[in-house]
């Protein structure tokens, strides 16, 4: 590959913070940061006011099967976890986690939220719960750090400030008629996100420089010309690499995330081999403005509910096509993830936002998947029809050290045994393949 000018992303350090297990309703919010890691700053009792977004973590407690038995429903096989209808302080999504990273939570998870708009309460939602396959690879020191945390995907509902939730084992039979139901996970915590006002629109403070990079305090990258975008990967005029155009990038300043909040350092690996591509499974009911207050609160997630480092996606795209740059380091750079348990070494991970298991990606959406990896596998000199040989990390699919071939572009199922990117998402990767190697010029 030849050699390019990444851009910087600036950065601060980020202090873990401690809060109880259980905060009361209606308590103040806080975030939560459920063990520090290696070489943090030391712990503080609550995080400065000044930052946006806030997290509240509350303590499930075992469910009644009185009341479960007074609405009708049937009283679960085992003891289920929850808590009943309840006020609190606003947010807009939601997930649930546990102690251990490696337990898997074999049940439903479920949550109803009341509007602050409306004041009315929702149906019955799922959370995503087989959510251990987002994670960093075993061994590494972001997955050992000790403050990492089993968890279901989150899902945005929208500003609320009510919510009730019911987290139950699988029933007997779902696997094995024979077997007894397994245990809910220890340490059941809900955790509702709020992630903060949207970033006042900072205009550019000039031109791109000869790296095209974005400037100091710039919202976004602007999508470049394919001459522009070779020059800026350090082709003489007149070469024809196989790199895309590069497509608009919304930056973390663009989006709005508190760096504060995440480690200082970077991981790097050596190259960019592939890409995996997945949904978010957070759900479909947002506006595309609301976008980045959707990636905000992933990423507050990621950091102070599942305690990674980062973000775990290196890009994120949204319904209407915008992309953003998710896990810090430089969109030039191959920046380690944890997207894809297992193979997160010299891969990518794009988010589209959103869950596709029964309705159809946006053609935006997959039209910027195609232009945001041409440009980016380009840089490394993949091709997006091709195959690659990736070694496992271990997942439930690979064993450690297994070497695998996949495609260029896979699905996060191909890594790993599980429904991401959706049904509907995943058939739409062989388009997907076409579209990026034709903007590469193959």
């Amino acid at each position: 590959m030849r050699a390019f000018i990444a851009s910087s992303i600036g950065v601060t350090c980020a202090a873990a913070l401690v809060l109880p297990l259980a905060a009361p309703a209606g308590a103040a919010p806080d975030t939560p940061a459920h063990s520090t890691t290696a070489g943090s700053a030391p712990a503080e009792a609550s995080e400065p006011a000044a930052l946006p977004g806030s997290t509240q973590s509350l303590a499930l407690a075992p469910l009644s099967t009185t009341s479960a038995r007074a609405t009708g429903e049937p009283a679960p096989a085992a003891a289920g976890q929850g808590l009943t209808e309840r006020d609190v302080h606003a947010f807009s999504m939601v997930g649930v986690v546990w102690d251990d990273v490696n337990t898997e939570l074999h049940g439903t998870a479920q949550v109803r939220t009341r509007s602050t708009g409306t004041g009315r309460w929702s149906g019955w939602q799922d959370l995503e719960t087989h959510n251990a396959e987002h994670s960093a690879d075993p061994g590494t020191a972001e997955r050992e750090s000790g403050a990492v945390r089993g968890s279901t995907a989150p899902l945005w509902v929208g500003a609320s400030d009510g919510v009730e939730v019911r987290v139950n084992p699988e029933a007997p039979g779902t696997r094995d008629a024979s077997a007894t139901p397994v245990p809910l996970p220890a340490g059941l915590h809900l955790e509702l996100v709020d992630p903060g006002e949207d970033p006042q629109e900072l205009p550019a403070t000039g031109a791109a420089g000869a790296d095209r990079a974005a400037p100091e305090g710039a919202t976004a990258l602007p999508a470049l010309s394919r001459s522009a975008t070779d020059a800026a990967a350090g082709y003489a005029p007149g070469a024809k690499p196989y790199i895309g155009p590069r497509p608009r990038i919304v930056t973390r300043k663009g989006w709005g995330a508190d760096e504060k909040i995440r480690e200082r350092a970077f991981t790097y690996t050596k190259t960019v081999k592939a890409a995996f591509i997945h949904h978010s499974a957070t759900g479909n009911n947002y506006a595309c403005s609301q976008a980045p207050s959707v990636l905000r609160g992933i990423y507050r997630y990621h950091v102070k509910s599942n305690g990674w480092r980062d973000i775990g996606y290196n890009f994120a795209v949204d319904r209407c096509g915008n992309i953003y740059e998710g896990r810090a380091g430089g969109v030039t750079k191959a920046v380690m993830g944890a997207h894809t348990l297992g193979f997160n070494t010299n891969t990518m991970g794009i988010a589209v936002l959103g869950t596709f298991s029964n309705s159809d990606p946006p053609a935006a959406a997959v039209d910027a998947v195609a232009e945001l990896t041409a440009w980016k596998l380009g840089l490394f000199e993949a091709n997006p029809k091709g195959k690659v040989n990736l070694v496992s990390a271990g997942s439930n699919k690979y064993k450690k050290g297994k070497m695998v071939k996949l495609n260029v572009i896979s699905g996060h199922r191909d890594g790993f045994a599980t429904e991401c990117p959706g049904a509907r998402l995943y058939k739409k990767l062989g388009t997907t393949r076409t579209s990026s190697a034709r903007l590469q010029g193959r």
